[in-house]
């Protein structure tokens, strides 16, 4: 039996076991949250660490990005540093390849993204493929890093413009605690409407969904979300505020969309192949060999 384990600095309430049958072999996939605590993170990884075949982290990049350029961020780095001898991965590949294709087979089978929509980019460092893919589309982006990580009230309308300001201002930011940059623990399971302006102008909300629920307004009728890590709970929580379709880059498991980081940690277990060798570009074939496809809900 493959086991492959999520370390989250996310809330304990949302941790979930499953075990799948995939090409053959069993998979269990636990995911296991430490409401924010680094400290129990490292030390929940070092317990784990040459017990699992692949373990992962949530809630936390080892970096960030912009166009090809790579930012350390401190506090992922430090998690990925307590592992010596299992394969550790943050759900980076994943994000720079399947999500990317995500957006062409929703052009291809549903339409859209159409170009002139507006899409509001809740964080381009943390998804910059999936912008850059939304981008090319001939969206409009509303890049919302500033104001979703930094409380901010400066969104972005090019990612050329963003880049230059993200360079800028990388060195410093990544050397800042994670929890002052992302929600973390149980603040991931509130919602205080605070920028109803920005998600009103889009049509389209991408991105990682605990910074779109974070500050997502009590109606939003008719806008699309493509997203991970969705919970029944967060599904109800959307169509209650009007959201149209929900894309999660991963079916639904058992009532649940998995993050880009637990997909990962699954596709480097089936690979069979020393993690060195395991490359990007092998992530989305093996996507397609287990049948994982994303996932298009009608939700309103």
């Amino acid at each position: 039996m493959k086991r492959v384990v999520s370390v989250s600095l996310g809330s304990a309430r949302r941790d979930q076991q499953i075990k799948l049958e995939l090409l053959g072999e069993t998979v269990l996939i636990e995911r296991l949250g430490t409401d924010g605590s680094i400290d129990e993170a490292e030390k929940l990884l070092k317990k784990l660490d040459g017990q699992v075949d692949v373990l992962a982290l949530g809630g936390v990049n080892i970096h960030l990005q912009v166009g090809s350029r790579l930012y350390p961020l401190r506090d992922g780095q430090r998690l990925a540093r307590a592992v010596r001898n299992t394969p550790v991965v943050d759900g980076s590949g994943i994000k720079n390849t399947v999500e990317p294709q995500t957006v062409i087979d929703l052009q291809k089978r549903y339409g859209w993204p159409q170009k002139g929509q507006r899409v509001l980019m809740v964080s381009a460092l943390d998804r910059w493929c999936l912008a850059e893919a939304l981008a090319g589309a001939g969206c409009r982006l509303i890049i919302g890093d500033a104001v979703f990580a930094l409380s901010i009230p400066m969104p972005f309308y090019s990612l050329k413009t963003f880049a230059l300001a993200a360079r800028l201002t990388l060195p410093l930011l990544a050397k800042l605690p994670i929890k002052a940059l992302y929600p973390l623990g149980k603040k991931q399971e509130t919602s205080h409407s605070r920028w109803e302006r920005i998600y009103e102008q889009a049509d389209i909300i991408a991105g990682d969904f605990h910074f779109i629920r974070r500050h997502m307004p009590a109606s939003l009728p008719g806008k699309n979300i493509i997203t991970s890590t969705v919970t029944r709970e967060d599904r109800e929580f959307l169509r209650r505020r009007g959201i149209k379709y929900l894309v999660t880059t991963c079916p639904n498991l058992q009532g649940r969309s998995f993050g880009a980081n637990i997909l990962e940690a699954v596709c480097v277990a089936l690979l069979k192949k020393p993690f060195s060798e395991i490359k990007p570009h092998m992530f989305l074939p093996m996507m397609k060999k287990i049948e994982w496809q994303p996932s298009v809900e009608k939700l309103n």
